[in-house]
């Protein structure tokens, strides 16, 4: 399996030798590239034991716990990047969660799947089924998805916050890029780079 398109975005807005956080880092991939790639300085947060194990396994530094939790032991700006990828629709609290990740980082990456994608309206417009993300192939009953945002929505939720989005790229289900005036009807998945304003 190649690399997830996310990653690859991601890791073009890492400096070499950065100092990075991922929360939710799952199995670890994305660190350990980052590290093999980039000699960065890594630690993956992950609450999932599974995922856990696999992380050390790469030999990927990890905390297992809350996202949360695990950012509220390290002090203002002590990561150049903090990445959340493809997590963020499964966050309890999505303000304070990005509202941290900008206090312990620079900078932070975000990725998620577009719930405005068209695909995701016809389903529920004609078929009358709940938004089901064209990257996973989850039901409602099943998804770990809580949240179903738009790229308009977090969009809209940058400018309220004052947040500055330095970059941002937008992906169909294929990985072909999407322009940005197209991205809310037609990018399955959406990635963000923000600074504080």
């Amino acid at each position: 399996m190649g690399v997830r398109i996310d990653y690859q975005y991601i890791q073009e807005h890492v400096p070499d030798g950065a100092r990075v956080l991922d929360l939710g880092c799952g199995d670890g991939t994305l660190l350990q590239e980052l590290v093999q790639r980039k000699r960065c300085n890594v630690l993956g947060i992950e609450i999932d034991e599974a995922a856990v194990r696999e992380c050390i396994g790469r030999g990927v530094p990890v905390y297992h716990g809350d996202m949360l939790e695990g950012m509220s032991m390290f002090r203002d700006g002590t990561f150049d990047c903090v990445v959340l990828s493809q997590t963020l629709q499964q966050a309890l609290e999505p303000a304070r969660v990005i509202d941290e990740m900008l206090r312990v980082g620079r900078k932070a990456i975000v990725s998620f799947p577009n719930f405005g994608h068209w695909r995701v309206r016809m389903r529920l417009l004609l078929g009358g089924h709940a938004p089901k993300a064209p990257i996973f192939n989850c039901e409602w009953y099943n998804t770990p998805n809580i949240r179903v945002l738009t790229v308009r929505d977090f969009t809209r939720f940058c400018r309220q916050q004052r947040l500055n989005i330095v970059s941002s790229i937008f992906f169909t289900a294929g990985f072909r890029r999407v322009p940005a005036f197209a991205a809310n009807l037609l990018a399955a998945s959406a990635v963000f780079v923000l600074q504080k304003a």
